[in-house]
This record gives C-alpha cells, structure tokens and sequence, in this order.
C-alpha cells in the first residue's frame, strides 16, 4: 500500500462528499465517526476547539476502504484497517508531523496502529479505553418491570441531569468534569434523556441517546446512583430509550459497555443487545528530551 492512498484534508464537506457512503455503510461499526462528524457539522469547529480537525480518507481504485479524523484534541480516531495499513498511514502522518495524543479504533486496529505509531515515533502506547459495542437484535424488556415510569427529561429537571452526569463521568474514570458552566461544551448537550421514576414521581435511573444519523442511534450514557442499583432500573430504562429510538426508524441501535463489567454485559444481552466487536484506545507517552 502506498502513502498517497490517503487523501488529507480539513475540509469537511468535501470529506462527506466523498466518504458518507461509506460511513453510512455500516452504522452501527462506525457509530462513532458518525456522531462526532455530524457534531462537527452541524456545530462547527467550535464545537471541539480553535484547531481545525484533520480528515482522512484510505481510498483504492475509487473506493474509500478506511477513514480518519483527528480532533484539535489531536486524537485519532479510526475505522478498521489490516496492520499494513495501519503502519503505512502512522508512517505518513509521522513524515507529515502530525502530533498525536492517543487512537481509538477496534481492539486491533487500535494495537496495529499504536504499535506502529511507537516504531515510527518512539512515543510509548499507555491502554486508556477498552469498550464493548453492542448492536440491538430482538428488544426483550425485563421481567418483571420495575413499579414506575419512563420520561422524557425536561428543562426542569436540568439540575439533576448534570448532577448524574456528572457523577457518570467520575464512575467511569473520564477525565473531566461536568457542572453547570461546562454542560453546553460537553458531549451529553446534544442527547436526549430520560429519567425511569418511580410511582411518587423521584427519578431513580436515566439513559441518553444520540440523534439519528445513517438510520443508527447510540444509547448513551446509562447510570443508576449506585445506593438504587440491582432493582431492574438500568434495564428497564435503556429499554425505554431503544424502544423510543426504534419508534424513530432507527435501523441501528447500539451502546458501548465496559467489558471488565460482567453486569452490565449480561444485562444489555438479556434485553437484547449483541456483541459486535471490542474497542480501544491508547494514550502516546512521549519522553521529555535531556537536559543537556
């Protein structure tokens, strides 16, 4: 494979010109790209930072194989590539002088490609990110239900949706923080949420969801305040947010689990998710040079 069967730039609208089919192609594996690229979109470069994103498209007798973006946080995120390609493309970008923080992928593209990167950089690969992503089969609703209801979270209920974000981010280990200031500029901004309450009205569990885009929609995040878990709440209102995007059109509904979590992996198989392959993501650890 040659360096020039990547084509670079940071214009956005020729990049979908070019590479929408294939994103569309499979929604549920590129969910991601999907989302973020739309962000990008319809928000604009602010919506990520004052550096303008780099796209990236592997492309071969006129079709896109691969594609890439890089955010001014200056992450890379990929679909899958073979490890030739990977280690053709981190020895274009390094000739290029593209600085990277970290990749994300699937498991192997990710390892490909961080294994490359630290051959052709000496930048060290630390794991940061492991997730499972799971694609909605047959929706199998628990039973029995827990006692309440699902709905849609309003205005008024704004302070207690940060507030369980926030405490979403820290479970998870994120590496960064959420309140009032900071909401507009996180990724939760731009979901839609519900709250499973109880019969008196308390909300006990919430779950997100993306806007649709190519027919997928990615539930996210699921969190239930660890003093109400083991009640049937996180399934019964991921439910609810599947159901509702099903109601959309949505040809694809997914999520991304921890997969060290065998909870909440068998709880999204029981209502009726299936594996589809394992993600992650590394951070590049640059050595300082020597004092001399």
């Amino acid at each position: 494979m040659r360096p020039d069967d990547w084509h670079l730039t940071e214009d956005l609208d020729d990049f979908l010109a070019r590479a929408g089919d294939f994103l569309r192609s499979r929604p549920a594996l590129h969910t991601t790209p999907l989302t973020v690229i739309e962000k990008l979109r319809t928000r604009g470069a602010d919506a990520y930072g004052a550096e303008a994103p780099v796209f990236g498209r592997l492309e071969r007798a006129g079709e896109v194989r691969s594609i890439f973006y890089r955010l001014p946080s200056r992450r890379l995120s990929l679909t899958p590539l073979t490890p030739e390609q990977a280690d053709t493309l981190a020895a274009h970008l390094a000739d290029l002088g593209h600085p990277l923080s970290g990749v994300t992928a699937d498991h192997d593209t990710a390892t490909a490609f961080a294994e490359a990167w630290q051959q052709h950089t000496d930048a060290a690969p630390v794991p940061s990110w492991r997730g499972r992503l799971y694609r909605l089969g047959t929706l199998t609703p628990p039973e029995p239900l827990p006692e309440g209801r699902g709905r849609a979270v309003g205005e008024q209920n704004h302070e207690q949706l940060i507030h369980w974000c926030s405490e979403f981010v820290a479970a998870v280990g994120e590496d960064f923080s959420i309140d009032a200031g900071s909401w507009a500029g996180s990724r939760f901004a731009d979901k839609r949420f519900t709250f499973w309450e109880t019969p008196d009205g308390t909300p006990v569990s919430m779950a997100g969801s993306t806007s649709m885009v190519g027919g997928m929609i990615r539930v996210d995040p699921v969190y239930t305040p660890a003093h109400l878990r083991g009640r049937g709440y996180a399934g019964t209102v991921t439910v609810e947010v599947s159901r509702a995007a099903l109601t959309a059109g949505a040809t694809d509904v997914v999520l991304f689990a921890d997969p060290a979590n065998p909870t909440s992996n068998a709880l999204y198989q029981r209502i009726g998710y299936v594996p589809v392959t394992d993600f992650a993501g590394y951070d590049f650890s640059y050595d300082a040079p020597e004092a001399s």
